[in-house]
């Protein structure tokens, strides 16, 4: 029970015939080459490697774990040759720029890749997931010299790189960052001072790993507009490229962790390492976040790719296992018990994570289609309302693709019942692995604070406002169709309640300073839900195209699994908008002594 399978027809569903993304790409710059056939190819090839290469590891590598012993880091056995194999064929550089030594495809392209390796082993999937990181910073940011002396390396996968961040005493709030950068003579600098929670800070699958620090020069502003970001290599690069002696950056131990065992978090020393300003000096949150928001979305796809193996396991295991019987009959008198599938709460599970999923690849490919626009396009307006629709539904990806992964694992692991705690069927290491994404690159109740403090807020809600425009679109696009009405009219009636649940939240807060903070939460979840019934209404009418009067299994279960999520799963919206409209009261109003 602890196989995967790449979910390559609905992943073609998709992208070519739900967004015909080749299409799109193709005109844009850079991605000529991104052709259907090129699409599947790739995909087709990332499933083998995945199945065969990857999912083999992922219950070894659980049980086994990094190992550290005087500074140096042991991955598990066979993670190293597996890396080896995946940095060979290309895959650490797939989306990088073709002139740092990538072969230049597009995100979307890479969303899928990211998913399915996630799926097949979250622990090895972090550490070329980190890179990809530090190549988007280094690119944006970096100096034409560091370019050079970095990228290519790290987009073959020959180095790997980090990003190190919290310290102590500064996890979330970067401002009481502490660790120093003093100048030296050469325009290098000195970094001293110790980071926590380092992902992938010491390891022996590559040559040479690339730390993005962030640190404080003398005489920095105080706060975090104070912060600088630095590159500190382990290994110094000589003029030839080659590598020479040891940097003063070194791990001190590494954490014993719940879950993803075999991705290594370690606490790294700097003792007057020898570092490279990225960027200006007291910008280094820029540098910084355009890093953090390629990783946020590569850690909502990490959500989904949890959810996307628990469901598949759970849903082989109900059309097995034997159990009671049908409630209107057995279904097969010869064998003792019929399979659990027969269940309505069975069904219930299977169904539920299942429409969530769909939904969520849905929005994830529109999302890495439009941050591929963001980035090519040649017409600057066209750029903005992309770049506008990716900065939107950043927070909400990594939100609500990690909170239902934590979510949909734990349902799936109740289908197997006792089964399910027991690790012989990977279900326990699903829920265990899993539950790190709400927390890392910014926890969900950070990202729930930044959609409604900050993205909400932007040129005086356009971003918002030009969401509503695309959803109102499609409503009135559509209009006409009666056979969509029960699609159509439940998103219309959840965008009403977006609508006036954004409303309520700006009035409470103009009287109540806790107001944004206590509707967070919610907000955010009934954003993810209004984008999900999007999702399935533009399936949903895709589906109606192909199905062919009822001859197409795949598009008759697109339909229902969409129809099952509107009437069983998109009601919790009206119970959402209740929680936001009640205020802060209920929560600020008890006393701090009474906890």
């Amino acid at each position: 029970m602890t196989f995967y399978s790449a979910p390559l027809r609905d992943m073609r569903f998709v992208v070519h015939e739900l967004f015909s993304a080749a299409d799109e790409l193709t005109t844009l710059p850079g991605c000529e080459d991104a052709s259907e056939d090129l699409i599947n190819a790739i995909l087709e090839e990332c499933a083998k490697l995945c199945e065969t290469v990857l999912v083999p590891l992922n219950r070894t590598g659980d049980a086994e774990g990094c190992k550290f012993k005087s500074g140096e880091v042991t991955t598990p056995k066979g993670f190293k040759e597996a890396y080896k194999q995946f940095a060979n064929g290309g895959w650490c550089g797939l989306t990088a720029a073709r002139e740092h030594g990538g072969q230049g495809l597009p995100e979307t392209l890479g969303y899928l890749v990211d998913e399915m390796v996630g799926s097949a082993n979250l622990s090895f999937g972090l550490y070329p997931g980190l890179t990809k990181g530090i190549i988007s910073s280094l690119s944006a940011h970096g100096s034409e010299e560091q370019k050079k002396v970095y990228l290519t390396k790290l987009a073959s996968g020959e180095w790997q790189g980090t990003m190190c961040l919290t310290e102590a005493q500064s996890g979330s709030d970067l401002s009481l960052l502490r660790t120093k950068a003093e100048p030296n003579r050469d325009g290098s600098y000195s970094i001293s001072g110790t980071k926590i929670f380092i992902s992938a800070g010491e390891h022996d699958m590559v040559e040479n790993i690339v730390h993005l620090v962030l640190a404080r020069v003398p005489d920095a502003p105080s706060g975090s507009r104070g912060i600088s970001m630095f590159i500190v290599p382990k290994f110094f690069v000589e003029d030839d490229g080659s590598l020479g002696a040891r940097n003063g950056v070194f791990a001190g131990s590494i954490e014993k962790k719940m879950g993803m065992k075999a991705a290594v978090a370690c606490v790294m020393n700097f003792d007057n390492a020898k570092g490279w300003l990225v960027g200006q000096a007291n910008k280094g949150l820029a540098g910084m976040f355009t890093m953090m928001n390629t990783e946020r979305l590569f850690v909502g796809t990490q959500g989904i790719s949890q959810s996307e193996v628990a469901y598949q396991r759970a849903a082989a295991y109900a059309l097995e296992r034997l159990q009671g019987r049908a409630a209107d009959g057995p279904i097969d008198p010869e064998k003792p018990a019929d399979p659990i599938i027969v269940h309505p709460d069975i069904r219930d599970k299977l169904l539920f994570s299942r429409s969530i999923i769909e939904a969520e690849r849905a929005l994830a490919v529109w999302t890495q289609l439009n941050l591929d626009i963001s980035l090519r396009h040649r017409d600057q307006a066209v750029r903005q309302c992309a770049d506008d629709v990716v900065a939107l539904m950043t927070p909400i990806i990594k939100s609500s693709f990690t909170d239902f992964g934590s979510e949909i694992t734990n349902l799936c692991l109740q289908v197997f019942g006792g089964y399910g705690y027991i690790s012989e069927y990977g279900m326990e290491q699903l829920v265990r692995d899993v539950r790190i994404t709400q927390i890392y690159e910014g926890t969900n109740t950070i990202q729930a604070l930044d959609l409604i403090q900050r993205k909400l807020n932007v040129a005086k809600g356009r971003l918002f406002n030009n969401f509503v425009d695309q959803l109102n679109e499609t409503l009135d696009r559509l209009k006409s169709r009666n056979d969509l009405a029960e699609f159509l009219l439940p998103l219309k009636e959840t965008l009403d309640l977006l609508i006036s649940a954004t409303d309520i939240i700006r009035d409470q807060a103009l009287s109540d300073s806790n107001a944004v903070g206590a509707a967070a939460n919610d907000y955010l979840r009934l954003f993810a839900h209004t984008t999900y019934a999007w999702m399935w209404a533009l399936m949903a009418e895709k589906a109606l195209e192909k199905a062919g009067g009822g001859k197409d299994e795949f598009y008759e279960t697109k339909l229902h699994v969409g129809r099952y999520y509107l009437s069983k799963v998109l009601p919790v919206t009206v119970a959402l908008h209740s929680t936001i409209r009640s205020g802060a009261a209920p929560l600020m109003s008890v006393d701090s002594s009474a906890f």
